[in-house]
């Protein structure tokens, strides 16, 4: 029974349940906050929909009266201009505020980009996680259509306004009538929309909820198709095939629910069409009797005719908006979910202070992976000292990784604490912290910008060219750089631009170098930027990497040993734990694991030793 209501604790935190009232305040206020004009054109509309809702029919009920009762010519000319003026009028109003269908555009384009900056500023294992990304892909359909989620709640605002005041203008109208004829239709409206609101919620549960990890999927193959990284081994080991019977088996499962859909909103439309006829049929029955017993005039009838057909379908249509409402307030509910992650535990963290030098110590670091059994990191004790220059080696899947994103504040500790300078890291602002570390990673991305924001990493007009180049040349990149036509500042990718530039991997990694360079900051960490290099080309580029920032504390990581021998310590992980910590000469003296990883390496770092010595960085 506990599990359980943990469990659902837990599934409340991805989707919350807001509610329709507080979705309707949670998108006026949006539209107030974005574009004020936007409320005033539902004001407006609301207003004139009823005016040219019922308009005609009064002017054929007074038409009428005049021909029956041989009234003048000139007062019906005068009812007949009157009613056009104020047509005119409606369709004039009634057309702008159509004209002003991009506004909400803009809304929700503001509110994609708080969705966006969302994304970006989650806690970094949040982007592992299944069940964030599932609700980050719901609140990207929530907010990626005119008509559904937070847009598509807008129109609703403004369709419903008008519908609202031309059923309130109904009521009144047909109160005179028949109280019991009015009752009777809005029941009938009423039963139909219990039946579709009662569809659009079961079709939201078991049809869109259902196919959200299917949207990932199939974006992600549909990616792949086109993404230019797998286009190479796509042609080559000729996944076509493969590729496309996968997106067959996933796209079953999207057929299947097409077809749940529909079959589910058919039945709902038959029941509609049958109250439809009913409701006809109860009109004019009683239309017809108050003609034959209670006197009632050719032109009354056709008023109570027109105003309960406009009555009733305007009411059938609130109905509508209120089922709308609803499947429109669940996809809020998905955007809101995902904005409303981690608020709870956000809070602004302390300033890092601006030290001369860095110390970090790890007291009793233990770390487990979401939804992992068993730790990736088993009571972590170590100290990477000031200007130190510490070597992280190991077998993949050590634990060295791992080290790092906690060094980085990419995870918190599960258990127990980093500390710098004797501080525990945890109370410092996430963004702060990041601000003192050089990172290079082993999987280097280049951005959509020119080259010269791919190193510094900020807007054109707050990067400093000069610092670019001098970066770019201490990587070993100028003589590329110097070979395009725009040089610092050509296009990076063709995604944006069609001129667009792409590197190699080898450029790419000395790319990252130069970005790592720029930023300066005072710790520098290399998470595996070379595996793609031999050992010794390895070694000699962490090597003259080392150089350009001799002072600061540095952390270098490889599953090879080629990059040890110059670091003041070396760090060994083995399953998760700091099995061997020392200089390289005392741990190869120990004849430990150290010891026994080097010496199986050693021929591919030894040989040629001599010959590779002289190479200059560059050359990396």
């Amino acid at each position: 029974m506990k599990k359980e209501k943990k469990d659902k604790k837990e599934e409340n935190k991805f989707h919350k349940a807001y509610g329709a009232l507080s979705n309707l305040s949670y998108i006026a206020r949006q539209m107030w906050s974005h574009d004020k004009m936007t409320i005033g054109v539902v004001a407006l509309y609301g207003f004139f929909t009823p005016v040219a809702a019922y308009l005609w029919t009064f002017m054929l009920k007074f038409v009428i009266d005049i021909v029956t009762k041989h009234d003048s010519v000139k007062k019906l000319i005068s009812i007949i201009f009157i009613t056009f003026i104020i047509q005119l009028i409606c369709t004039l109003c009634q057309s702008y505020t159509w004209s002003q269908w991009w506004r909400p555009i803009g809304v929700r384009t503001a509110m994609l980009i708080k969705k966006n900056v969302k994304i970006m500023t989650l806690p970094f294992e949040s982007l592992e996680d299944k069940d964030t990304m599932d609700c980050y892909e719901k609140a990207t359909r929530a907010c990626g259509g005119n008509q559904e989620g937070v847009e598509g709640m807008m129109h609703l605002l403004e369709n419903a306004s008008g519908d609202f005041f031309t059923v309130i203008a109904g009521l009144l109208i047909m109160g005179t009538l028949s109280v019991p004829v009015m009752a009777g239709m809005t029941v009938l409206a009423f039963l139909f929309f219990l039946v579709k609101d009662h569809t659009s919620k079961v079709n939201k549960e078991k049809v869109w909820d259902k196919l959200a990890t299917w949207w990932r999927k199939d974006d992600y193959l549909f990616k792949t198709f086109s993404d230019f990284s797998f286009a190479k081994d796509i042609r080559m080991y000729s996944l076509k095939g493969y590729l496309i019977n996968r997106y067959k088996e996933v796209s079953k499962e999207r057929l299947s629910k097409a077809k749940e859909h529909e079959i589910r909103w058919w039945r709902c439309g038959l029941f509609g069409n049958i109250v439809w006829v009913i409701a006809l049929i109860g009109i004019y029955a009683w239309l017809i009797y108050s003609v034959v017993n209670n006197g009632l005039t050719v032109g009354e009838f056709s008023l109570y005719l027109g105003s309960a057909t406009t009555f009733f379908l305007f009411l059938g249509r609130l109905f509508d908006r209120l089922t709308e409402l609803f499947a429109r307030s669940r996809e809020v509910d998905d955007f809101r979910s995902f904005m409303d992650l981690h608020e709870s535990e956000k809070k602004k963290g302390e300033c890092v202070p601006k030290y001369s030098t860095y110390e970090f110590t790890f007291e009793d670091v233990w770390f487990k992976y979401p939804k992992a059994d068993d730790y990736a990191l088993k009571g972590l004790n170590l100290t990477i000292k000031a200007g130190e220059k510490l070597a992280v080696v190991g077998l993949n899947g050590a634990g060295k990784s791992t080290f790092i994103k906690l060094l980085l504040k990419l995870y918190e500790p599960s258990k127990g604490r980093i500390l710098l300078n004797g501080e525990d890291i945890s109370k410092y602002d996430r963004d702060e912290y990041y601000k003192i570390f050089s990172p290079v990673f082993q999987d280097v991305w280049m951005f959509a910008f020119p080259l010269k924001s791919n190193i510094s990493m900020a807007p054109v007009d707050e990067t400093d060219e000069e610092k670019v180049k001098k970066c770019i040349k201490d990587a070993g990149m100028s003589k590329n750089v110097k070979k395009l036509k725009d040089g610092i500042n050509t296009e990076v990718l063709k995604v944006i631009y069609d001129e667009g530039v792409d590197f190699s991997g080898g450029e790419k990694q000395k790319l990252a170098l130069a970005r790592a360079l720029y930023k300066n900051g005072p710790v520098v960490v290399l998470d595996e930027p070379t595996a793609a290099l031999d050992a010794l080309a390895e070694a000699k580029l962490y090597e003259d990497f080392d150089r350009l920032v001799s002072g600061k504390t540095s952390v270098y990581i490889s599953h090879r040993l080629s990059s040890t021998k110059f670091c003041d310590h070396v760090a060994m992980f083995k399953d998760g734990e700091l099995a061997e910590y020392g200089t390289h000469d005392s741990l190869l003296e120990a004849g430990g694991p150290y010891s026994e990883m080097f010496n199986v390496q050693a021929k591919y770092y030894l040989e040629g030793g001599e010959e590779n010595g002289d190479e200059s960085f560059e050359a990396c």
